[in-house]
């Protein structure tokens, strides 16, 4: 019998025309019989979890808002890419070699199919079962990159899109309202990083917000309930202006 846990988990109990938080990097468990060959303090850094996240989608969850959040750190699978992309597997993240990951083609098919592939098909039939009004793609950045020291990153929260803006350009405003620094595309863009959103959201025509908030602002309880309770009114008012 296989014990191994999912590799998500579903807070929450969707709802159709509801509130979906998504957060690929939401966990740091490496799951057993795999083996990155790393220093161990390394998997509580970002380059193993956005931290924060999950604290943050766990205070938000209320009737109507439900979360489906990784259960599988990014260094061990890359949700947040695309199968046949070199980083869904990384050999190396933010200057750290991950010798685990150096693996033979079929070793590599073999973790893409054991982890991509059933989050993302349990991904597709939640969004087809219970159509949201609104998907929440909830990341979180560190402040300082280890391999950049001298990168400035000033925003507080950014958020990203590709294409579809719709939702971005409102809440872009209303944070900007709030006095906080605001990153429009930044520190990443998403025409260029916004995977699962690209597949499950863009392509199906499904409006959607992407959030990046610095982990210092959410890296203890209390942060993290100020941003679940300041993003939920954001998620109200966004989903108003869709109606």
């Amino acid at each position: 019998m296989n014990s191994e846990p999912p590799v998500y988990r579903l807070l929450g109990q969707p709802e159709v025309g509801g509130i979906l938080i998504v957060a690929d990097h939401a966990s740091n468990r490496v799951p057993d019989g795999v083996a990155l060959s790393i220093a161990p303090d390394l998997m509580t850094q970002h380059m193993a979890i956005d931290i924060g996240v999950a604290g943050v989608a766990e205070r938000m969850i209320r009737p109507g808002t439900a979360a489906y959040l990784a259960n599988v750190s990014r260094l061990v699978c890359d949700f947040n890419r695309y199968p046949d992309s070199p980083g869904v597997v990384p050999e190396a993240s933010d200057g750290h070699a991950i010798p685990g990951n150096v693996l033979s083609p079929d070793d590599r098919a073999d973790r893409i199919a054991r982890y991509f592939t059933p989050y993302h098909a349990a991904l597709t039939n939640l969004l087809d079962e219970t159509e949201p009004a609104l998907i929440i793609s909830l990341h979180s950045f560190t402040p300082r990159l280890a391999s950049d020291p001298h990168q400035q990153r000033p925003w507080q929260v950014g958020v990203l899109y590709n294409q579809d803006d719709r939702v971005a350009r409102v809440a872009l405003a209303m944070l900007e309202a709030e006095g906080l620094v605001v990153g429009d595309q930044q520190p990443y863009s998403g025409k260029t990083l916004n995977a699962t959103m690209n597949r499950h959201a863009e392509a199906q025509g499904r409006p959607y917000l992407g959030v990046e908030i610095r982990q210092d602002q959410i890296g203890d309880e209390a942060g993290q309930a100020l941003w679940a309770t300041r993003l939920t009114r954001i998620v109200d008012a966004v989903t108003q202006s869709l109606s």
